[in-house]
């Protein structure tokens, strides 16, 4: 595993904090009506990108998720003022305006979405790992869902063929509690979501999702076992979301005293501490690194409002390329 270093945690920080700022913004804008549709926020599972990110060669690994999904493409590289214009439906948008806040999608980064139908992605995930193994290549994928998507069955056609075939991907889910409103426990005869990978003989286990320290050696023991031909891994992050399933969600199903609690072991809060307990950096070095994110998520909000709505002929071009169908006509 790529050793953790004071630069490590100062980047850990910082980007952690950007995430959870980011996420907030949409937040706030998305009740002043700016972004529509659903919206689906990261708060409280930062620990596990920051880990999963460490673990990973930027440069040839892939990831795809579910739909909450905003702040993993910026991890992977996207421009993130692209992602916020993409929430806001504008045309400098990562998908033109046209995907939003579920469908995130960047290919140049090896970002594949950002999908909306429950556990969709789960074999797309074996699917891009396989191409890779076809292709010779010695590529990873991570392939992230909720604790309600691993009760699809498409979990477990992927999970068999990805063990018959060896393929170089890592499955991670996110068991925050609850799938929408319903908690793990009245869904599941075992809780313990990890041990669906014994049925396959795949490697799997436990891993505490609020620490991106403990998460960045698991996952980098999977990538290195998948990248040297060892097969998939499963594992369970056990993470929380402060916020609701959606921005639609009253969060009846649970207490504030559940939620606080939560909040005493924050992945952004533990870094921190880290940081300041040995002196990685000063209080006022911090400050500016608060600073430089306030300034980067206000970036974002100005580039998406003063970016334009996409033309209405942009629904053809989508769809069709007109020199390759130069019957289509655009006539509106």
């Amino acid at each position: 595993m790529k050793k953790i270093t004071e630069e490590v945690y100062l980047k850990w920080y910082k980007d952690m904090l950007f995430w959870r700022k980011f996420e907030d913004k949409l937040a706030a804008v998305y009740i002043q009506q700016k972004v529509r549709g659903f919206l689906h926020l990261y708060n409280g599972q930062e620990a596990i990108l920051a880990g999963s990110l460490h673990a990973m060669d930027l440069t040839k690994d892939k990831m795809i998720t579910a739909y909450r999904n905003h702040v993993q493409p910026i991890g992977m590289g996207v421009d993130p003022k692209k992602v916020m214009a993409e929430l806001y439906g504008k045309v400098t948008g990562t998908s033109k305006g046209m995907g939003g806040s579920m469908h995130i999608f960047s290919k140049e980064h090896r970002f594949y979405g950002g999908h909306g139908i429950v556990g969709g992605q789960i074999p797309l995930g074996a699917g891009l790992a396989f191409g890779d193994k076809y292709a010779g290549n010695d590529a990873v994928t991570l392939c992230y869902m909720g604790d309600g998507a691993v009760r699809q069955g498409s979990l477990h056609e992927t999970f068999n063929l990805a063990m018959l075939w060896q393929l170089p991907v890592v499955f991670i889910c996110e068991n925050n509690g609850y799938a929408m409103g319903t908690s793990v426990e009245r869904t599941s005869h075992s809780t313990e979501i990890w041990k669906l990978g014994l049925g396959y003989e795949m490697p799997c286990g436990p891993v505490d999702g609020m620490d991106p320290v403990t998460v960045a050696k698991e996952v980098s023991k999977a990538v290195e076992r998948a990248r040297s031909g060892g097969g998939p891994t499963f594992l369970e992050m056990k993470t929380y979301r402060y916020r609701g399933h959606s921005m639609s969600d009253a969060q009846h199903y649970r207490t504030k005293d559940e939620v606080e609690e939560y909040k005493k072991i924050d992945p952004i809060s533990q870094v921190l501490t880290i940081i300041k307990e040995n002196k990685y950096a000063s209080d006022d070095q911090i400050s500016e690194i608060n600073q430089e994110v306030k300034r980067m998520v206000k970036e974002c909000e100005k580039f998406a409002e003063e970016s334009d709505y996409p033309p209405v002929n942009q629904l053809y071009d989508v769809v069709y390329e007109q020199e390759d169908f130069p019957f289509v006509q655009h006539k509106l």
